[in-house]
């Protein structure tokens, strides 16, 4: 059973008494422990099948299974607990909350979970630690680089253990040097702790640092390939 599994994924929006159609008609597997890169030209619906993917939006039709389970029958609420425990999220403008230390904002994934106080410090100081953040931990996102944001960020989508990782654009404000520490810590964490790696960017050597390559074009699958690892 393939961790991930889209069956003919549509999505349209209503416009002006047209319909928009963006996905037409996307199929695909991804398994347990893949590091994926999707990429595709602005306006292409790489973004919205991200949000599909992450149990942010629903399709206008079609089948999506999470483990098994069909995501796109459930509510509201059965998709806050999928994402709470599955999904870890990493966004391009980093998210983090201002005024607030580092190991807080790692916290609030088990705030929302209901973990005890005690036991969130300790996971969340872990995290820190495994992205590189052991000294920076009570400093607020200000008097962080934008390296050290986005390492925050990905301690606060893994601290839950959740399996899947979405990366929409992580290193869009980040400058070169950055931008090659936070890809080599998603492949690390991506090798080391097994977790799946689900990459949106267009940018080609970022996208490289992927085991696989899905480019979408026109709503539509143009390419699925599989890459060496590394980069240029």
């Amino acid at each position: 059973m393939s961790l991930i599994e889209l069956k003919n994924i549509k999505k349209s929006y209503p416009l002006e008494g047209l319909e928009l159609k963006i996905l037409k008609g996307i199929s695909l597997t991804i398994e347990q422990g893949e590091f994926v890169a999707i990429m595709g030209p602005s306006g292409s619906g790489k973004s919205t099948l991200m949000n599909i993917l992450g149990c942010l939006d629903k399709p206008t039709s079609g089948k999506y299974f999470l483990n098994g389970k069909e995501v796109d029958r459930m509510n509201s609420d059965e998709l806050a607990e999928i994402r709470n425990r599955n999904i870890g999220f990493v966004f391009q403008g980093f998210n983090l909350l201002s005024r607030t230390s580092a190991i807080e904002n790692v916290e609030l994934p088990m705030v929302y979970g209901k973990v005890a106080a005690e036991d969130r410090e300790k996971r969340a100081r872990d995290a820190l630690i495994k992205v590189g953040l052991k000294e920076r931990m009570h400093h607020q996102p200000n008097q962080l680089s934008g390296g050290q944001q986005q390492r925050v960020a990905i301690a606060r989508a893994i601290v839950n253990d959740a399996p899947i990782i979405f990366a929409d654009e992580p290193t869009g404000n980040l400058d070169t040097k950055m931008s090659v520490e936070i890809m080599d810590l998603f492949t690390r964490l991506n090798k080391e702790l097994r977790r799946t790696i689900i990459l949106v960017t267009h940018e080609e050597d970022i996208a490289k640092y992927a085991d696989r390559i899905i480019r979408i074009v026109d709503g539509e699958i143009h390419s699925d390939e599989v890459v060496k690892k590394g980069r240029n």
